[in-house]
């Protein structure tokens, strides 16, 4: 397939990927472009202000959790039908797992055969931008810096004097983009605070960048510029052919709203492929579970943000804890089954008590199962993600090990555990977990 697209870095976190993507987005889509999103690595908050750019799903890519083969399917995938692709980075271009590229915005994009659009944030430096973008443009053959974009730039003069520099090394600036504290996003203690949770202001953030993008960038030159990527050989990711349909369509039902922000858009594909009709419910707001359910999906969020209000929605709780069919609960979801949250009453399924804490666990897991549950069976190895502030007291024996750590819990109902997977690498998840679960026709 012939897919316009851009990748875009920076040297480092925090020198402004997420404002330029973004904002790119949203310009290109004010122009009438179909815009696909997509975000390197495991990140669940930039994906979400991708959507509300795009208007359409965001997506990650990320050849830890689904294995680098599926990068360009997955791609082909998302962006199918689409006018161009834009494509945001994760850390600086060349950091990837441990101390290795793997994993990495560079290892993506060469993936993808995608240029590279480095961010660069040009505060406090003039001259020195030039020896920065000189060395990341020579670094790693097969890495095309294609252009550079000024972020936080002073002043007129400043700019000047920086785009007078980077002539010297042949990598074209694109945009110079000044100091605007008005487009500024809120984080907490796990970054962002995600786009759902912020509703009617995080839509006007999000038209607050597009606008920032149109008048300090060069849409046509970074329009050229995705366009010089060249073809994609193979074919897009398809769901049906990872999974086989079962008879009666089940329904699963998918945790949402304000505490249960985190999914990826492949999970309820796969879901429906494999034959299951799927019901949003909302933890916090509804009272009962979708008609019918005969699975559940609790996935990543932030229930520590919303214990109270967890805790008392007791009908739900109540609904949780006697639900009779099969449940795949990933960190948020950990923390809404086990008894306790932060001293609050939760669903009782997950023996322990989960409490907020200090220390950032952080990191990629290539984890083992070592008890059988509705996703897993021993021996199974998963590569998985971990990103969390919290911790559960618990005695009962992990659903998984890996090299220095355990986690999770698992009998024959509940697969429960901080691990973050991502279907499309691991597809039996969806295929068990529908297979498992009871049609509405039974349950009547």
């Amino acid at each position: 397939m012939v897919i316009p697209r851009l990748v875009v870095a920076a040297p480092a976190s925090g020198s402004g990927k997420t404002t330029v993507a973004t904002g790119l987005i949203a310009a290109l889509r004010a122009r009438g472009l179909a815009v696909s999103p997509h975000k390197v690595g495991p990140d669940y908050i930039d994906p979400g202000y991708h959507a509300l750019a795009a208007g359409r799903p965001g997506r990650n890519l990320d050849p830890w959790l689904t294995g680098e083969e599926r990068v360009a399917p997955l791609f082909l995938h998302g962006a199918a039908g689409c006018d161009v692709a834009v494509v945001e980075g994760v850390m600086g271009l060349f950091d990837g797992q441990g101390d290795t590229g793997f994993a990495s915005t560079a290892h993506v994009a060469r993936l993808l055969a995608a240029p590279v659009v480095l961010v660069v944030d040009a505060a406090r430096q003039s001259r020195s931008v030039a020896a920065l973008v000189h060395g990341f443009a020579t670094f790693e053959p097969g890495v095309r810096i294609g252009g550079v974009v000024l972020n936080r730039v002073g002043s007129e003069r400043h700019e000047e004097l920086c785009r007078g520099a980077l002539e010297s090394t042949g990598v074209p600036v694109l945009g110079a983009i000044r100091r605007d504290d008005a487009v500024g996003t809120p984080s907490r203690h796990l970054g962002l605070i995600p786009a759902a949770e912020r509703g009617a202001e995080a839509v006007g953030a999000v038209e607050r960048l597009g606008a920032l993008v149109e008048r300090s960038c060069d849409l046509d030159a970074l329009l050229r510029l995705a366009a010089a990527a060249p073809p994609l050989p193979g074919p897009a990711w398809d769901p049906s052919e990872q999974v086989v349909p079962v008879e009666g369509r089940p329904v699963v039902a998918v945790a949402g709203g304000a505490a249960f922000t985190f999914s990826y858009a492949e999970h309820v594909e796969l879901l429906r492929a494999a034959g299951a009709e799927v019901a949003v419910f909302d933890p916090l707001r509804d009272e009962a579970l979708p008609e019918g359910a005969g699975a559940l999906v609790v996935g990543g969020g932030f229930p520590e943000v919303h214990a109270a209000e967890l805790a008392a929605n007791a009908p739900m709780l109540a609904e949780v804890a006697a639900f009779p069919g099969p449940i795949a609960a990933e960190c948020a979801g950990l923390l809404y089954l086990c008894e306790e949250l932060d001293g609050r009453a939760m669903c009782g399924r997950v023996p322990g008590r989960a409490r907020m804490t200090s220390r950032l666990t952080l990191g990629y897991r290539e984890a083992v199962a070592v008890a059988e549950s509705p996703l897993t069976r021993p021996g199974e190895r998963f590569h998985g993600h971990e990103f969390h502030r919290t911790a559960l007291d618990t005695d009962a024996e992990p659903l998984f090990r890996w090299r220095d750590g355990r986690d999770g819990y698992g009998d024959d109902r509940i697969t429960a555990s901080y691990l973050h997977l991502h279907w499309a690498g691991s597809p039996q998840a969806a295929q068990r977990l529908v297979s498992s679960s009871r049609s509405p026709s039974v349950l009547r």
